[in-house]
């Protein structure tokens, strides 16, 4: 989402530099450095480096005197960030981009964490208002000082091409016969992989026509791999890892699946859409996400033979061109960027 909006803004106004934790630079990061961005790396964070990760920050501060806004989209430390830009003369803006924390003792730690964000911040942007009522409360989300920001798309590169279409799934080695069900998600578990798995698993036992496409990759991935294996699927499941060509993918998809555990938007049920793609979703994804009103949307507490029988029911149908919907939605990238240099910009003077 970030990327998005910085690769469409007029960055010779605006100029985005990214701290981002330790772990390395991953291919968005050279990206960024490419259109004009500075990279500084911090501690990764823990219970037990509280003091040193503040530490750093107050260094990077003292040292860069430079920055007039610190936009934070990391909750579990955005209030310790957030906190230390203050008090050394910056803007402060949190931003929410999920619904839950998970579950277990980290999920506690986190909320713990981030509660404080809404005394420490001076703006607050969310992805729905659903994500931004979860991390700031309501009162915050009424009032001026906060803004639903959509996660946007360059939504003319999702207008559905039959030559795309049929190019990709001949790469991906899928027949015109081939039902091609999909997912584009991190492999960790708000995406509920091992759900999505249960329900493929029941779709194939009625027809081995049916193939699963999985984009992303992710800490669960070898769990997720053993399950396939396990439950004899090797040769109906197909995953990518990350790609940077999901717009084509979701052309050869004949159906989208989503069903997450937990989403602040779900912004791939945007590109979805905006390729002419049925989507089937849990209902705990937000209903901002319909934009077709033909989206349909699953309880998690419905077993995968519920799910499964309703994936059988849909038919491969022709597709749509949908980019006036995503841009009458507000969700067209171009917009959204525009939106984000004003604000940037008024805030900066």
């Amino acid at each position: 989402m970030i990327m998005n909006i910085y690769r469409n803004i007029d960055r010779s106004q605006i100029q985005f530099d990214f701290v981002i934790h330790a772990g390395g630079m991953t291919p968005l990061a050279n990206e960024a450095v490419d259109l004009g961005a500075t990279i500084f790396t911090c501690p990764s964070f823990s219970a037990s480096s509280v003091g040193n990760y503040s530490k750093w920050w107050k260094n990077f501060f003292k040292e860069h005197t430079e920055y007039k806004i610190v936009h934070s989209h990391v909750r579990s430390t955005a209030a310790i960030v957030l906190s230390i830009a203050k008090k050394n003369g910056c803007i402060t803006i949190a931003h929410s981009h999920s619904t839950s924390s998970g579950s277990g003792f980290s999920a506690v730690v986190k909320n713990i964490l981030q509660y404080r964000i809404r005394y420490t911040a001076d703006y607050f942007m969310g992805c729905s208002q659903q994500a931004g009522e979860w991390l700031f409360g309501k009162k915050i989300c009424f009032s001026d000082r906060y803004f639903n920001v959509r996660n946007a798309i360059d939504a003319k590169k999702y207008i559905y091409d039959e030559n795309i279409a049929k190019s990709t799934r001949e790469e991906l080695g899928y027949s015109d016969e081939d039902f091609v069900i999909g997912h584009v998600g991190r492999l960790s578990e708000p995406k509920n992989h091992t759900f999505l798995i249960d329900v493929f698993a029941e779709v194939h036992k009625k027809d081995d026509k049916y193939k699963l496409l999985l984009v992303g990759d992710g800490e669960l991935r070898t769990e997720i791999e053993q399950k396939i294996k396990s439950l004899g699927l090797e040769n109906f499941v197909q995953m990518t890892g990350t790609r940077s060509d999901v717009n084509r993918l979701m052309m050869a998809m004949d159906l989208f699946l989503f069903p997450s555990k937990w989403e602040g938007l779900g912004i791939v049920m945007i590109e979805a859409q905006a390729t002419g793609c049925p989507c089937i979703a849990s209902d705990v994804v937000p209903r901002e996400t319909d934009l077709t009103k033909k989206n349909l949307y699953l309880s998690l507490d419905d077993s995968s033979v519920v799910w499964a029988d309703k994936i059988v029911g849909t038919e491969k149908k022709k597709r749509e061109n949908n980019c006036s919907l995503i841009t009458g939605a507000r969700y067209d990238i171009r917009a959204s960027a525009d939106w984000v240099q004003e604000f940037y910009s008024n805030l900066a003077k």
